[in-house]
Order: C-alpha cells, then sequence, then structure tokens
C-alpha cells in the first residue's frame, strides 16, 4: 500500500531544469560561449579574409574556394595611379586639418562642461547628437546649399568644414569625461599650495585628463580620414579623398583594386586604433561618464 501512494504521487523536478537545463552544466555552458566566439568571430574574420584573398588575386572563379592564381599587379596598378596619388593627398592634408580645429573648439566646450554648472548645461550637451540623431544626408545636402552661397563648394576649406560636423560630438563628449575623470581633491590640494587657477589646470588637470584628449584626437582624425557623403557632395570634382574615390574604383573597376583599395584605406584607421587601444582599455572614461 505504502509502495503504491509512493508512486501515485507527483513527480517534482528540480529548479532550473527545462529547455535551458545545458546552462547549469558547467562543461556545457562553457562549450556554448566557445561556440558562440567562434561564430562571431567567423562572422567578423572571414569578410576580411575574403578581402585579403582578393587584393592578391589575379584570378578567382566561382565555385573556387580558393583563388586559381595570386599576383601583385593590381598593387601597382594601384599605387601607380594619379587619381589615386591625389585622393591620398587630399585625405591627409584635410584630416589633420579638421582635428586641430575640432580641439581647438570642442575642448574649451569639453571643459566648459565638465566644471562649470550654467543653465540648460545637459540639454546643450545632448544636443550635440543632434547631427547623428537623422540621416547626415539631409544635413549634408542642407549645410551645401550654405556653401553654394558662400561659394564653398568644390574647396578645400568647405570639405574641412563639411567633415568638421562630424567630428564635434567625439571631440567634446569623451574629453569632458576625461575632464570629469579628474579628481577635484587634487586641484583643490594645488590650490592650497600657492597654485594660480592656469597653474593648476596646465601641471593637474590637462596632464591628467591627456589620455582622454589623445583619444579623442585618434578617433577624430578617423572620423574625418573616412569621411565620404559630405565630402561627395561639397567637394567633388575638385576634391576628391580616398572614400570618395572607393565609389568610382568599386563600380568601375575589377574586384581586386576595390580590394586594395580598402586596405590603403583602413590601414591609418587600424594603426591608430592599436595605438589608442591602451588609453580606452584604462577604464578612466568610464569613471568619466558615470556623473553624465
Amino acid at each position: 500500500m505504502i509502495s503504491q501512494e509512493v508512486r501515485e504521487q507527483p513527480q517534482v523536478r528540480p529548479s532550473g531544469v527545462g529547455a535551458l537545463w545545458f546552462v547549469h552544466v558547467p562543461e556545457l555552458r562553457k562549450a556554448m560561449g566557445l561556440i558562440l566566439v567562434f561564430a562571431l568571430s567567423a562572422f567578423l574574420l572571414l569578410p576580411l579574409l575574403t578581402l585579403l584573398f582578393w587584393a592578391f588575386t589575379d584570378e578567382w572563379r566561382y565555385p573556387s574556394i580558393l583563388p586559381q592564381s595570386f599576383s601583385l599587379r593590381w598593387w601597382d596598378w594601384v599605387l601607380t595611379n594619379g587619381d589615386v596619388g591625389s585622393a591620398v593627398r587630399y585625405s591627409f592634408i584635410t584630416a589633420p586639418v579638421v582635428t586641430l580645429l575640432s580641439a581647438a573648439i570642442c575642448l574649451p566646450a569639453a571643459y566648459a562642461f565638465s566644471r562649470f554648472r550654467f543653465p540648460l548645461r545637459r540639454t546643450l550637451f545632448i544636443s550635440l547628437l543632434a547631427a547623428n540623431a537623422f540621416p547626415k544626408i539631409g544635413l549634408y545636402v542642407a549645410i551645401a546649399t550654405l556653401f553654394y552661397r558662400l561659394n564653398l563648394m568644390g574647396t578645400y576649406w568647405g570639405v574641412v568644414l563639411i567633415q568638421l560636423v562630424g567630428t564635434l560630438v567625439i571631440m567634446t563628449w569623451i574629453p569632458a569625461a576625461g575632464f570629469d575623470s579628474v579628481a577635484r581633491d587634487l586641484e583643490d590640494a594645488a590650490r592650497d599650495a600657492g597654485a594660480g587657477p592656469l597653474r593648476v589646470f596646465w601641471k593637474i588637470t590637462l596632464p591628467l585628463a591627456m589620455p582622454a584628449i589623445i583619444v579623442a584626437a585618434f578617433l577624430t582624425f578617423i572620423a574625418a580620414f573616412d569621411e565620404a557623403q559630405g565630402t561627395l557632395i561639397v567637394g567633388s570634382p575638385t576634391i576628391v579623398t580616398m572614400p570618395t574615390l572607393m565609389y568610382t574604383l568599386v563600380t568601375n573597376y575589377p574586384q581586386p583594386v576595390g580590394a586594395i583599395f580598402s586596405i590603403l584605406l583602413s590601414a591609418p584607421s587600424v594603426v591608430l586604433l592599436l595605438i589608442a587601444r591602451r588609453f580606452l582599455l584604462g577604464g578612466y572614461l568610464a569613471a568619466g561618464f558615470k556623473g553624465r
């Protein structure tokens, strides 16, 4: 009788057992994590690997997985092409100027947002994102109509100004976080020791915020260097940078040409991001953004 009553009692399933039972098994959970990492890596790296193959390919026909033959002849064509040389030159004489102008305009604003409290401070700080709140092509067309009246279309300074628009939020937000991360106690201690406001800024605040400023400068250079839509609208056909030339190369030339130019275009960005990596992983930017 007792055994029959025990058999008739409902089975109670342990807590946590169900469709996601494998989450509670450490070995299976680790295996799933590795599978997801490999899947994400393949998703990100396979296009880059394909790009590298195309850059050194002489012949690659479907359905072959690997190219039939490799060659450097398209590299020679790209590096000796006059249009490519002109685009590289324009890219490297506009992006640094944009970075300097952005720093001159935005760093004082970043310091003000960090250190002073004034009416509409938060509203103005958030409004810097307005340029990214809607498709930029509409903004660029509106700016182009203004530039047309000011005779800036097809000019060097017109391209510099249109590239400057997309860098303002970077050069303001990141340095502001860097200034926020500087402990006020250090500045107060320097003032108590007799240092004036300018000396405190140059000896205490600026050196401690410099990593954030360096990161912002790198990202600003990359944003200006890679800007294509505004440069195409304002600069063409006189000022052609590397991103705008990419449109022509991709649509009118063999695939290896586009792959090679993509590598040349991304090389400065990769180098600068690797340099900025040590600052991005420092953790001080998160401390600055906590007060936002």
